[in-house]
C-alpha cells in the first residue's frame, strides 16, 4: 500500500485547483466508481480548440483526487486529443503495463503504483473519463450550431 500513497500522491489529492462549478459549460459528465462509490464531475468550456475553462467536483478517494488534481492542473489549453491520449494512456498503464503517459499529463506517472489493485482502477480513472464524457458533449453542441 505504501507504493500508492506515496507523498506526491497525497500532494495531489490534497491540493486540486478549480474545485467547483462552472456556469454554462460546454460539457460536463460525472462518472461513478461501482467499486468504492467515489464520484468525479467535470465541467468544461472550449475555445479555439483547446480548454478554456476547467471545474472538477470530487468525492473520490486519495487516488481519484490525484488523477483529478494532475486533470485540474493540466487542463487548461489542453486540446480535446491531449485529453483523450491521456486517459488511454492512464488506461493503458493500469490495465496493461504500458509505460506511463508523457506530455502535458505526464504526472500521471505517479499512479503507476494503482496498476497492481485492478479494483482501484476504475477511481483513478473517473476524472478523466467523465472529461472525454464532457468533451464530446461540447464537441456535439459546438456541431449542433
Amino acid at each position: 500500500m505504501e507504493d500508492l500513497y506515496h507523498p506526491r500522491i497525497m500532494e495531489l489529492a490534497a491540493d486540486i485547483p478549480h474545485v467547483g462549478r462552472l456556469d454554462a459549460p460546454d460539457g460536463a459528465a460525472t462518472k461513478v466508481s461501482r467499486v468504492c462509490g467515489s464520484v468525479v464531475t467535470v465541467e468544461l468550456k472550449i475555445e479555439n480548440g483547446v480548454v478554456s475553462k476547467i471545474a472538477v467536483h470530487p468525492k473520490a478517494c486519495a487516488l481519484g483526487q490525484a488523477a483529478t488534481g494532475v486533470l485540474a492542473m493540466h487542463a487548461v489549453g489542453a486540446t480535446p486529443a491531449e485529453i483523450r491520449a491521456a486517459r488511454d494512456g492512464l488506461s493503458a498503464m493500469l490495465r496493461e503495463g504500458a509505460a506511463p503517459p508523457t506530455g502535458r499529463f505526464w504526472e500521471l506517472r505517479h499512479l503507476e503504483g494503482v496498476r497492481e489493485y485492478p479494483p482501484r482502477h476504475a477511481s483513478t480513472m473517473l476524472a478523466f473519463e467523465a472529461a472525454v464524457e464532457a468533451l464530446n458533449q461540447a464537441q456535439a453542441k459546438a456541431s449542433a450550431k
